[in-house]
């Protein structure tokens, strides 16, 4: 099960297909009042999913309380059917790799980001869990929205590797195609060897002298904005 914490992370949870099991809140009415000015497509979705409960029981039920005071469960996603359409071909978009990813603040953010998107998904590498509830709470729930999961370097999706590394060729120069995987290592040590091996192409994102990094989700933004090109023209 996943923890839904907070109305945004239960509203896209809903918008996107997710089996939302059981919500909880303390305030049922600004709920309602949210749902109203904010998603009135789920209003009576959420009215009849929401539980009110008194503040102490949802104390003890949520430890960390966000301010919107609702939170819900929801059904994990099939990791088969995720790696399905990771894998598929041809991908209409990307999928974003991130190396080893440490801030789950970050990775939420990037979760985020490539549902905005529309990425194919976001693949990490290493021992964070890409559903723990803080990334959830930071992705604000846009986990349904794309396919999100955990796989050993070696297993990767099929796809050319585009990694971004300050040794790289410019970005702006570099067509990323549609079935790319955009490879991200971490800020401070960046792309493995192994990644680096695995690589089709380096590609690096401008930056002024002497500025050492970018968060990671700021990469992966201009990343992703490369890759969609310029708005069709009117």
């Amino acid at each position: 099960m996943v923890l839904l914490d907070g109305f945004h992370a239960l509203k896209h949870a809903l918008r996107f297909g997710a089996d939302v099991r059981v919500a909880i809140s303390s305030d049922k009415g600004s709920i309602l009042t949210l749902a109203d000015e904010l998603a009135s497509d789920l209003t009576d979705r959420i009215d009849d999913l929401v539980i009110e409960v008194s503040a102490e029981t949802y104390r003890d039920l949520v430890l960390k309380v966000h301010p919107t005071q609702v939170a819900g469960l929801a059904v994990r996603p099939d990791p088969q059917r995720n790696l399905e359409n990771l894998s598929r071909a041809p991908r209409p978009a990307p999928v974003v790799v991130l190396e080893n990813p440490r801030n789950l603040g970050n990775v939420g953010a990037v979760v985020r980001l490539a549902a905005g998107f529309g990425a194919t998904g976001v693949v990490t590498t290493g021992v964070l869990d890409p559903w723990h509830p803080n990334v959830v709470r930071a992705a604000a729930g846009l986990h349904y929205a794309t396919a999100v999961e955990s796989l050993p370097l070696d297993d990767l999706p099929p796809g050319p590797v585009y990694a971004l590394d300050p040794e790289g060729e410019d970005i702006r120069s570099v067509a990323l195609p549609d079935d790319a995987l955009l490879a991200f290592g971490s800020e401070r040590h960046g792309i493995s060897s192994e990644l680096r091996k695995r690589a089709t192409k380096l590609v690096a994102l401008p930056m002024r002298p002497q500025v050492s990094s970018y968060n990671l989700a700021t990469s992966v933004a201009m990343a992703l904005f490369h890759w969609g090109g310029p708005p069709a023209a009117p």
